[in-house]
């Protein structure tokens, strides 16, 4: 990865359009970086799912990794394959551990997921996502700023300290409302799970329905229930906008 020029001890980012919908960052990294060096990830949340038609718009060759991490429902599974027959041009690949249940039962002791969720969720997400952004130089992503407190500090675009390399994320300014209004009007595919009380959608045993969940609304309740974790150690918070340059 290529270094971004620095002022005055700050990474100098490049500045997206003012007040860009996320249809047109989406526009604006295509045409600015391309695509040879461009990953797009999804964890096929309703988010992801928006984020992924705004890009296939464009009709080029996109790479598009997730995380099968062996504990996926059904219906994401069902899902992919509606997403890419839908979106022929992008292109679809699992970069998720190796690592199967029984092997990591037999390593780590039987339901590391809960004893020890951190650990389960670095060998089956974050090591992978390691290798999978190896060599990229743009990592575009669904994440928003509404999702949590954690990602309140979220910006367009910024440097992933993580893993080294400049983070766009199109939908930073939107909320769940303003994603369930664009897929409905575009008639994008999304996880059947939204519609019985699933807000949130990852591992089989790490997700639970939240009681009086909408697809229009958005919680991170169901995730890792009865647990003070929130997040899966894929994101850690950027640092503070202060004082970052643009160009």
């Amino acid at each position: 990865m290529s270094e971004l020029p620095t002022s005055a001890g700050q990474r100098v980012l490049p500045t997206p359009p003012r007040a860009a919908t996320p249809a047109q960052l989406v526009a604006w990294a295509l045409e600015r970086f391309g695509t040879s060096r461009l990953v797009v990830t999804t964890a096929f949340g309703m988010e992801g799912c928006a984020l992924l038609d705004m890009i296939a718009a464009h009709r080029q060759a996109v790479t598009v990794v997730y995380l099968d991490t062996h504990f996926f429902f059904p219906e994401t599974h069902r899902l992919r394959e509606r997403l890419a027959a839908r979106y022929p041009h992008l292109v679809f690949e699992n970069r998720g551990t190796a690592l199967t249940p029984d092997e990591q039962a037999a390593r780590y002791g039987a339901e590391l997921w809960r004893r020890d969720p951190d650990h389960c969720c670095a060998l089956r997400k974050v090591g992978p996502m390691r290798q999978a952004l190896r060599g990229a130089e743009l990592w575009m992503t669904a994440l928003m700023r509404s999702q949590s407190p954690t990602r309140a500090a979220l910006r367009p675009v910024e440097w992933d300290e993580q893993y080294a390399l400049l983070k766009v994320n199109p939908l930073a300014d939107w909320d769940r409302s303003a994603v369930w209004a664009y897929v409905q009007e575009h008639g994008v595919p999304y996880n059947e799970l939204h519609g019985r009380g699933y807000p949130t959608i990852g591992c089989t045993h790490c997700t639970a329905p939240v009681a009086g969940s909408a697809p229009g609304s958005y919680t991170r309740v169901g995730r890792w229930a009865d647990t003070a974790k929130t997040e899966c150690g894929l994101h850690v918070p950027a640092s503070p906008p202060a004082g970052a340059a643009g160009q």
